[in-house]
């Protein structure tokens, strides 16, 4: 009996978020470790699916870094990067697009589709949603890397109320028609200020963000994250991470999450417990 008992105070705990959410848009970047483990990869599938059926509209941009290292290895090619960003040359760019589009996309649509929703899969060049121009890192052209310019939420909006989980592939295009790597945290950073989303959770494979002595922050203002950064307490990989959630949450995406990926349903415990299993970043 205090089994039940225990369910339904879940149930009564995830109620008012469950009822302040209703009609929100939320945008989950999904990689990390919870992207290759069986077990999670299902298990993020249901929460997709359990979101949307209580009434929020759930948004999917994928990485696949890993995928495409490990494609272009199999192919002889050394992938090489500068600052964490792939250098891109024309033969990387294919692959790229090869991976993302034709192995990745597919896989995540089929996951949701078998979670019981329907799942649709897009790639940024689709009508020109995310359009970008040639990166640059310190003067460096680093190839066929894309820096997001402006997003047309168009075709997401049209997936998601058509019933549909739009599931979006991190490719962007110029103005001249040229597809363009870009960095799934930035993508989704952006697609979620275009689409106003009330949530953007970025799925990683650490806790969140930590202060000096390594312990969890569950709650920073976007001024702490920079000052975290500015002391060196957010170093290395954490650093373009937490800059990308800054920038969605000044852009107006309303709460930003750093989840920890390698949990058990994170999504569901970040957003409708009070605790939480992540760090949160507000305006």
């Amino acid at each position: 009996m205090q089994t039940l008992i225990d369910k339904a105070a879940v149930l009564v705990e995830a109620l008012p978020y469950i009822r302040r959410f209703r009609d929100s848009t939320f945008v989950i970047k999904y990689g990390g470790h919870a992207m290759v483990d069986d077990e999670l990869r299902a298990q993020v599938a249901v929460d997709l699916v359990l979101l949307k059926y209580i009434g929020v509209r759930p948004v999917v941009v994928h990485g696949g870094g890993p995928q495409i290292g490990a494609t272009l290895e199999r192919l002889g090619k050394a992938s090489s990067y500068v600052e964490g960003l792939r250098v891109t040359d024309d033969e990387t760019m294919e692959v790229v697009e090869m991976v993302l589009g034709g192995k990745i996309n597919p896989d995540i649509v089929q996951l949701v589709n078998r979670g019981g929703g329907s799942g649709v899969g897009l790639s940024g060049r689709d009508a020109g949603m995310l359009r970008v121009r040639r990166k640059r890192v310190g003067g460096q052209d680093i190839g066929r890397v894309g820096e997001v310019v402006a997003v047309d939420p168009g075709p997401v909006l049209a997936a998601a109320a058509a019933g549909y989980i739009p599931i979006i592939a991190p490719v962007g295009v110029d103005d001249d028609g040229v597809s363009y790597n870009v960095n799934a945290d930035e993508a989704a950073g952006a697609i979620a200020a275009a689409l106003g989303a009330a949530k953007l959770l970025m799925l990683t494979d650490v806790e969140g963000v930590k202060d000096a002595d390594r312990k969890l922050l569950r709650q920073l203002s976007a001024d702490d994250a920079r000052k975290l950064i500015a002391e060196g307490t957010v170093s290395e990989g954490m650093i373009p991470k937490v800059e990308c959630c800054i920038r969605a949450a000044e852009a107006g995406v309303e709460r930003v999450h750093i989840v920890d990926g390698r949990i058990r349903h994170a999504i569901l415990l970040e957003i409708f417990t009070d605790g939480g299993v992540g760090t949160l970043i507000a305006r």
